[in-house]
């Protein structure tokens, strides 16, 4: 914490941080003492969506497990068949909405993953409606490819078939288009199975892409210590993470990804090993995971809220998953994430006196300002 201190910043970049009095000259924004943090970055969101499962919670909330509801053709397939049938127009404006509530809680970076097309066609719908919410708004958005998410209905019965699709049509065709920046998966029983995961992994690996995986969410399959072999960029979920994976998690550098807003919903009781990833000073970076299935909460304030509480991070170390760590996540960890000379001018004003109120009271949004490339796009200041 610095007292009284001026951010210089020239073509969208911070060039310096000095004490107050020291500097002159240049367009001068007074902040009014208000608390300076980097923006907010939302490292894993499934934000293009059709449709809502407001149904399938009502399910959960009548004893039917997401297994079952899977295997009754919901889930995840539920919503790959609204979004083929939005238009990429409708998408757009959807997700306009909700990225929106991001944007006032002062986030100037988050990841977009596909994974609710599962065709090249719809697969390219969702990868184009992120890159034009970056375009139409002061957001940096990473795009994700997610087709290995689930076998659609068409492939029910023959998920290998599937993941050759995967790896021989989606992901370089759309790759060559330039749609996204990394490649994910869902290793999980009611996803795909480690084996199946492995040969998406080879394939990108294949084209230089980088990879991150859902792992260990609701068993142990050893997916952390897969994305591990093929030093991904992050695990994310890890309820059932074990030593193993975190050893593996550590000696590759990939960051632990805590999605708490989907244990919450999912009344899960496993949580993730936390003292484990101390230990083995793995980063971990904080998500909301926003999702129409399991997640459906567009608040990172919250999700700090829920980390701290149903995970013990302490709000450091939650303010790190939404920074520093976050940035790491999606490969920006020597741009993003910090103040610091030389990275982006990202930032956000808050009407605080210390970082933990912002966490504390997830209901009260105190952004004064957030800026964004050195811009201001929300708030007062002058």
């Amino acid at each position: 914490m610095l007292d009284d201190h001026d951010l210089v910043i020239r073509d969208g970049h911070i060039l310096a941080i000095l004490p107050a009095a020291t500097t002159s000259g240049g367009i001068v924004h007074d902040a009014k003492g208000q608390l300076m943090t980097p923006g907010l970055i939302d490292c894993h969101t499934h934000l293009v969506f059709g449709g809502n499962r407001a149904a399938e919670w009502e399910q959960r909330m009548n004893g039917v497990s997401y297994q079952a509801i899977s295997a009754q053709g919901g889930g995840i397939n539920a919503t790959v068949a609204a979004t083929r049938q939005a238009s990429e127009s409708d998408l757009l404006q959807l997700a306009i909405l909700r990225l929106q509530r991001l944007l006032n809680e002062g986030v100037t970076t988050l990841e977009i993953k596909s994974g609710y097309g599962l065709t090249l066609e719809n697969e390219a719908k969702m990868l184009r409606v992120a890159r034009q919410l970056a375009a139409q708004h002061p957001v940096e958005i990473s795009p994700t490819l997610l087709a290995a998410h689930a076998a659609p209905v068409e492939y029910r019965h023959d998920k290998e078939a599937y993941i050759s699709l995967v790896c021989d049509t989606l992901l370089p065709q759309l790759w060559q288009e330039g749609l996204f920046e990394a490649v994910d998966i869902f290793c999980e029983s009611v996803g795909f199975t480690p084996q199946q995961c492995e040969r998406v992994f080879a394939s990108a690996q294949r084209y230089g892409i980088p990879v991150k995986g859902h792992v260990e969410q609701l068993s142990l399959l050893d997916g952390a210590q897969l994305v591990s072999r093929y030093q991904g960029l992050s695990a994310d979920h890890l309820e059932y993470l074990d030593e193993r994976g975190v050893q593996a998690m550590r000696a590759s550098g990939t960051v632990a990804v805590l999605l708490p807003g989907a244990y919450y919903f999912l009344r899960e009781t496993q949580a993730p090993p936390i003292e484990t990833l101390r230990r083995y000073q793995v980063p971990i970076a904080v998500a909301t995971d926003y999702n129409p299935g399991t997640s459906p909460f567009a608040s990172l304030h919250l999700a700090m809220n829920m980390a701290c509480v149903q995970f013990g991070l302490t709000p450091e170390e939650a303010w790190n998953g939404v920074t520093r760590h976050a940035a790491q996540a999606l490969g920006r960890q020597h741009s993003h994430g910090q103040l610091k000379a030389g990275f982006v001018a990202d930032l956000a004003l808050w009407q605080v006196k210390q970082p933990v109120e912002i966490i504390y009271e997830p209901g009260r949004n105190p952004l004064y300002a957030r800026i964004f490339r050195g811009y201001i796009t929300h708030g007062s200041v002058r």
